[in-house]
């Protein structure tokens, strides 16, 4: 029976305490606008909407009341208000491992934990000597303003210094983690011809050791202006090619450093797409708009502060990992895992929380849901005495994952549901610490980002399903895709429905309370009888039943004709497909979703296929379920678990006659 019976979805979850609320940095922010700028809001949804009807003197106000150290201030904020054209801060210079490493003192920067490797802490101190050293051995590699500096790297603290020396001298970064395979390195690296590659020997995950130095070779052999080979012995693996060099080799003795300026708008690092139908997009984000709204969205919606210690369960390839370096930012500690979730047991990462003395806890929406199926009860076997948020992201955090929240992790931990993207590099829709938790709801539009639901006809719809699009200018949006030249992709990514409205690609709904839903692509909605779905909608349902451990929905409708609408399932655990199983889920579909939506066919597989970052793959699986090939409609490197897309292939000869 679902936990959502009889459950009054307009009463709140969770409610902050007078407390939190008089403490909060919004609170601190919102009293700064009344004194200095003569402002008042009688409560976070009026200064939402003066943040994006005054888009320029909000985020000027930014950085004054973060004091944001910029090399040089212009006092114009942008310099045209339309998309995709806007420019800001023209004129303007910053850097973005200058404004982060002001902080010096022997409070813990980096608390590593790993499944290699003893505990480690790196304080602030030792954090800008280890930059220096390596920034000084990247400049003596012959490193310099503009140059690609790339890393195959786990979660480590050499990702974060060699990330951060990047940064000091104007290169430009960009990460894949261990766990992606050579041909999506190269589909990736090569498209941005970097000068020096940073890496590891092999690494562990789950228990098991992988040995990298043979897909090393192979991926340097593919980047014919790759200059360097940096290594980091972490496994210590014998190695006879005597072209990498040893990481002790660019830690140089110097420990002074000279930040170069840049431009407000020079490329900081290049993130990709899932690449699922062709190369991964190479995103390009500058340093001055991740400034602005990584310390906006950490400080204003995470409630991030110098006492907390700051965790998200990420990789080096997910722009999650870059949030949390930014955290540093908010002069709190940051601490970091290399290694499985799950491994030796699902409630690995729970236990960081008492171990490293946790305060904001963040993870993906897919563990939550695992440690739900699971049964875990994290308080019975933890203190968890100072958490105070549990962040989640990555796909929809479903109803009963907030219901599971609250009553296995604790009524008091802030429910911090959390999305946006690669593409901004943050969260447009997530949490503020002034606002109630409704249970399923992401409690509000960020502030800065004019984020509206669209109807077919290009109208603002409110209580309603619609395009979820931006129709102002947004600081960290990308400077533009590399090698783009004509700006056709790019156009094509985000401007091809609206010719100056950001189209995001979700089904987006703003509630009555204000907060917020995001129901799956828009592009694999599920089209029954003219009456539209989400896809996160199915899987909030077929999900939380015992019986059903993973799930896929495809809908064949193509064109304004009828299709097949499929449903894959993993089964949980000891599970065996069987009649019973089958007509249950049919009765709960009808009774808890739609009886127009009960799908046509249902399968039992092995596995879903997902992309690297953990997201389903379905619109390659419809495209395939439709006759193409597959060829034609996945890039096969983009894929984490590529064997599942066999019983696809095969799905089809049978399927398509």
């Amino acid at each position: 029976m679902s936990q959502l019976t009889n459950l009054d979805f307009n009463e709140p979850i969770w409610n902050p305490s007078e407390q939190q609320i008089k403490e909060s940095n919004l609170t601190e922010y919102i009293e700064w606008l009344n004194e200095e700028k003569d402002l008042t809001f009688n409560n976070y949804h009026d200064l939402w909407e003066w943040s994006v009807d005054n888009i320029e003197v909000f985020w000027i106000s930014i950085c004054e009341f973060f004091n944001i150290e910029f090399d040089k201030f212009s006092g114009s904020a942008l310099d045209e208000n339309n998309m995709p054209q806007a420019k800001w801060f023209p004129d303007s210079s910053i850097n973005y491992a200058k404004n982060i490493l002001r902080t010096r003192n022997d409070t813990p920067a980096i608390i590593s934990y790993s499944e290699t490797r003893a505990k480690e802490v790196l304080t602030y101190n030792q954090l800008f000597e280890e930059v220096a050293r390596v920034a000084n051995g990247l400049k003596a590699l012959g490193v310099s303003k503009g140059d690609r500096v790339v890393a195959y790297l786990p979660n480590i603290s050499e990702a974060i210094i060699s990330f951060l020396a990047s940064a000091s001298i104007g290169a430009i970064w960009s990460s894949c983690g261990p766990e992606f395979g050579t041909r999506s390195v190269i589909d990736r690296f090569k498209q941005i011809d970097p000068k020096v590659l940073i890496t590891i020997d092999g690494y562990i995950f789950g228990g098991k050791e992988y040995s990298k130095i043979t897909d090393i070779e192979d991926i340097t052999s593919e980047l014919p202006n790759l200059d360097h080979v940096v290594m980091i012995p972490y496994l210590n693996i014998p190695c006879n090619n005597n072209k990498f060099i040893p990481w002790e080799n660019i830690r140089d003795s110097k420990k002074t450093l000279d930040f170069e300026i840049v431009d407000f708008n020079h490329p900081l690092w290049i993130l990709y797409s899932s690449g699922t139908t062709g190369l991964p997009k190479p995103i390009v984000h500058g340093h001055g708009g991740i400034i602005l709204e990584h310390i906006k969205s950490l400080a204003l919606h995470l409630d991030i502060k110098p006492e907390d210690r700051f965790f998200w369960y990420t990789t080096t390839g997910w722009m999650m990992w870059n949030m949390v370096v930014s955290a540093l930012f908010m002069k709190c500690s940051i601490v970091i895992y290399d290694g499985s979730a799950s491994y030796p047991s699902l409630d690995k990462l729970w236990r960081f929380v008492d171990e490293a003395g946790i305060t904001f806890f963040g993870t993906s929406a897919s563990y939550i849901h695992a440690s739900m199926k699971s049964q875990l009860q994290p308080k019975s076997f933890l203190k968890l005495q100072f958490l105070r948020s549990i962040g989640s992201t990555g796909s929809s955090l479903s109803p009963e994952g907030f219901l599971w929240i609250n009553k296995n992790v604790g009524e008091r931990v802030q429910i911090a549901s959390y999305s946006g993207g690669t593409d901004v590099c943050t969260g447009i829709v997530g949490p503020a610490t002034l606002l109630p938790v409704y249970v399923g709801e992401i409690q509000c539009r960020s502030l800065g980002a004019k984020v509206e639901a669209y109807d077919q006809n290009g109208n603002v719809v409110i209580n309603e399903v619609g395009e979820l699009v931006m129709t102002k200018p947004f600081p960290s949006m990308p400077l533009f895709l590399w090698g783009d030249l004509n700006w056709e992709r790019y156009l094509k990514s985000y401007f091809y429905k609206y010719s100056d409205v950001w189209n995001h690609g979700d089904w987006f709904k703003v509630t009555l309370n204000k907060g917020c839903l995001i129901l799956g692509r828009s592009d694999a909605t599920l089209n029954r009888g003219g009456v539209r779905m989400g896809t996160s909608e199915f899987y909030s349902v077929i999900e939380n039943m015992v019986e059903i451990k993973d799930s896929l929905i495809i809908d064949t409708s193509n064109g304004g004709k009828d299709g097949i609408l499929y449903l894959f399932v993993v089964l949980a655990n000891q599970m065996k497909w069987d009649s019973k199983i089958n007509n249950n889920i049919v009765q709960t579909l009808k009774k808890e979703l739609s009886p127009r939506h009960v799908p046509d066919k249902i399968f039992p597989v092995d596995d879903i296929p997902k992309t690297l970052n953990g997201k389903k793959i379905e619109i390659p699986i419809k495209r395939l379920l439709l006759g193409e090939s597959l060829k034609e409609v996945l890039n096969e490197g983009s894929v984490d678990n590529l064997d599942s897309i066999k019983y696809f292939t095969e799905l089809q000869k049978n399927e398509i006659k």
